[in-house]
């Protein structure tokens, strides 16, 4: 579709400085397997949070974070006052520390979940805290309870440690992008249910009641997540339908018009059974400029949603943050 002009300049900064060499192949059917054992471990630990963090608004409580190790909880409150974990997906841990200075932690390695759940549920016990959390996953096709899923899952850490180094290049470009809006906007979170990276802006409107519907997720959790006109855009390692890794932006209520629109760049193509715009991580990390054709997406499919939708714009963007510069006023 034709798109008016920006009121500010988008291009990406310091993501742009990201050679294309950087960004490693994570191809999916290598390291399925490994992928459904670590997407598991992930809702562990995130139920943990999720059971002992205050409810904010999207579930914006229960996410997991990029950080240079691996995926952070953040501050829990919990035990002597607040518990972090954090899948150390470098050197292949899980750490817990407290804030009275204890610590703890367990090799990630070839387990079951059930194992996995267990050796949690000792380290959080170790640290003070509450070792009590919701039995079984959400979002996932016929879940096992954590207890019950006994099966020896294999556990690659080379491919580990490479989707850790494209989670982080993603994080870097969707937090970029996220400066970029004066709106309400998410933190660039992880959603250990389907296991995806995300950052959300907000129309600041209120949206028609969602049907609900996701497997296995309460249907109160999906509409009030789903409350607002939303923007969203995300990155999959695979898995839920796709078979590769790539990057997704769809809108709610989708406006009409949103999938027919043309969006570049010109790999990026609309998937009817998802509702929802589909980039292959493959395209961006072969392209000469990754972090630039990712930006593009990112914008391009806002942008259709948000013109298309009849959001106010003109006051909601601005300038891509840069550092030690302040937001012209």
């Amino acid at each position: 579709m034709t798109i008016v002009a920006p009121v500010a300049d988008h291009q990406p900064l310091a993501a742009s400085r990201m050679k294309t060499t950087d960004w490693p192949d994570i191809p999916y059917g290598a390291w399925r397997d490994t992928c459904d054992a670590l997407h598991l471990y992930a809702q562990v630990v995130g139920k943990y949070r999720l059971a002992r963090t205050p409810w904010l608004c999207h579930s914006w409580h229960a996410t997991l974070y990029p950080s240079a190790l691996g995926l952070t909880t953040g501050l829990v409150p919990d035990g002597p006052g607040g518990i972090e974990l954090i899948l150390d997906l470098v050197e292949h841990r899980v750490i817990g520390a407290a804030n009275n200075g204890r610590r703890a932690g367990f090799k990630l390695a070839s387990m079951s979940v059930a194992q996995f759940d267990t050796e949690l549920r000792i380290l959080i016990n170790e640290l003070g805290g509450t070792p009590h959390w919701h039995w079984s996953p959400n979002e996932v096709a016929a879940p096992v309870p954590f207890a019950e899923d006994t099966a020896q899952r294999p556990y690659d850490a080379d491919a580990v440690s490479r989707f850790h180094r494209a989670l982080i290049l993603v994080a870097l470009v969707f937090a970029e992008f996220r400066t970029a809006f004066l709106g309400k906007a998410s933190p660039v979170h992880l959603f250990w249910g389907s296991f995806d990276l995300a950052v959300t802006r907000f129309s600041g409107r209120r949206a028609p009641i969602h049907p609900g519907g996701v497997p296995f997720l309460p249907d109160a959790v999906t509409r009030e997540a789903y409350s607002h006109e939303v923007s969203s855009a995300g990155f999959w390692p695979g898995g839920g339908g796709v078979d590769y890794p790539c990057f997704y932006s769809y809108a709610y209520p989708a406006p009409p018009g949103f999938a027919p629109a043309r969006i570049q760049p010109s790999a990026a193509h609309y998937d009817v059974t998802l509702g929802e715009f589909i980039l292959p991580y493959e395209a961006v990390r072969t392209s000469p400029d990754p972090a630039g054709m990712l930006m593009s997406f990112l914008q391009d499919t806002y942008r259709t949603a948000a013109d298309l939708a009849n959001w106010d714009v003109r006051n909601l963007e601005c300038q891509v943050g840069r550092p030690l510069r302040p937001r012209q006023i």
